[in-house]
């Protein structure tokens, strides 16, 4: 085993989990060690909601997330999204529409085809997911969250060729799921610009994790029931010190899954994104009481993928 060690450590990765626990040394471009996500951000009520909460619990927050996909959001509703965060100096990601779970296979459905809810099932859905790259873009927004690794692929090459903006943020999903250090690195390696990991994964496998990339890590300190439902805000400190630079999402436990969502559920949305923030408040609070000396960005900080003006849209 120590051979096999040996050579994974010098191919440039850790030679086991870091149970050590070491400081990450790593930052955001502006010296940062952490940022705030509001995730199921679905829509402009829930946006609007989660602006007017972080100002009553005086939460600074510097992204939000949205998961039913920018295909269900019509052009007014995707056009007010961009002006939010343009306003509000705030990256909006917005997940890719066409997906497995979208789709007419029932895999995804069955209890051992679950692994591929998420993922972009055919080149006409490849085509369908850029196109709606495309119409995000071309209101404003500079941040999309994909799930697929063809599609990063995709991305990646549409940026390299300007097809698609250099600047656009390209955020990996806690759905595709890869969980160590190698196959994180791949995904890093093919356009990945930030990276959610599973939630379940302990502070020394986060630590391997950081050692081997350089692009920020996005984990959920609270976890929604149907990815785990773990709370682990006590946590936080060590989250930041020994992963940084990271996104602390705060998710919901004991919420309903609303994807895909729309106004028959929007207030529910805006009831779950309010709580998100009072959550928030929680973990801030902790981070001050344990750990006040680590470093947080501003609101549009470097690296943040906040919606642009003036965008013209093709038609």
């Amino acid at each position: 085993m120590e051979k096999t060690r040996k050579f994974i450590e010098s191919l440039g990765f850790p030679s086991g989990d870091l149970n050590s626990l070491p400081d990450s040394q790593k930052t955001f471009p502006d010296g940062a060690q952490y940022r705030i996500e509001i995730p199921s951000v679905e829509g402009p009520a829930a946006f609007r909601e989660v602006i007017q909460a972080s100002q009553d619990y005086d939460v600074e927050i510097h992204r939000i997330s949205q998961g039913s996909g920018i295909m269900l959001l019509t052009d007014d509703e995707l056009k007010e999204m961009a002006e939010l965060g343009q306003d509000n100096n705030l990256e909006v990601s917005l997940f890719v529409g066409p997906r497995g779970t979208w789709d007419v296979t029932p895999m995804s459905w069955a209890s051992a085809g679950k692994v591929i809810g998420l993922r972009v099932e055919s080149m006409d859905q490849l085509v369908y997911s850029i196109e709606d790259i495309k119409r995000a873009c071309d209101f404003g927004i500079r941040s999309i969250l994909v799930a697929d690794e063809g599609l990063l692929w995709l991305v990646n090459e549409f940026k390299k060729k300007g097809e698609l903006p250099e600047d656009l943020v390209v955020k990996i999903s806690v759905q595709m799921g890869q969980a160590n250090p190698v196959s994180i690195k791949l995904m890093e390696d093919i356009g990945a610009s930030t990276f959610n990991v599973p939630t379940d994964l302990t502070l020394a496998r986060l630590a391997a994790i950081r050692q081997a990339i350089d692009i920020p890590i996005d984990i959920y300190v609270e976890v929604p029931d149907d990815i785990g439902g773990f709370i682990r805000h006590y946590e936080i400190p060590e989250i930041i010190r020994v992963a940084a630079p990271v996104y602390i999402k705060f998710g919901l436990k004991n919420s309903p899954n609303i994807y895909p969502s729309g106004t028959h559920l929007e207030k529910t949305a805006v009831a779950l994104s309010r709580e998100r923030l009072r959550r928030a408040k929680i973990g801030l609070d902790m981070i001050k009481r344990y750990a006040p000396h680590l470093k947080t960005s501003k609101k549009g900080a470097i690296g943040l993928g906040v919606p642009k003006h003036g965008v013209e849209v093709r038609r």
